[in-house]
């Protein structure tokens, strides 16, 4: 019955370093000076970019597929953009991003994106 005392205190330190842990303001999660809420607004920053860079990424390879299947189609390569939504290619063509434009290029085929 002794050492019940002494396992009563360390067990009651134990609890108390696990929940000082929790609450300590000056761990990994805020040492660098930005602490919490601007690491995770660095990170929705980061996802939004990502997903515009996907979005863009993927209307472009989509314009590409469609000119490449208007060229087996056709045996020939489209005029403009448009006409590959007058041969029903594309319902409309997809916006390209803010600032952009799509620059084709009539004689290889090619499209990319360029600034206004």
């Amino acid at each position: 019955m002794k050492a019940f005392p002494w396992i009563l205190v360390l067990v009651v330190s134990l609890f108390l370093a696990a929940c000082n842990r929790g609450s300590d303001a000056s761990g990994p999660a805020s040492s660098g000076g930005g602490g919490p809420s601007t690491s995770s607004g660095d990170y929705v920053g980061a996802m939004e970019k990502a997903h515009t860079l996907a979005i863009k990424t993927a209307d472009l390879s989509n314009v590409n597929n469609a000119i490449q299947q208007f060229n087996v189609a056709e045996g020939r390569y489209p005029k403009d953009l448009d006409e590959l939504v007058s041969m029903k290619y594309f319902p409309r063509l997809p916006a390209p991003p803010p600032g952009q434009q799509y620059v084709y290029d009539p004689a290889t085929g090619r499209v990319a994106l360029g600034l206004k």
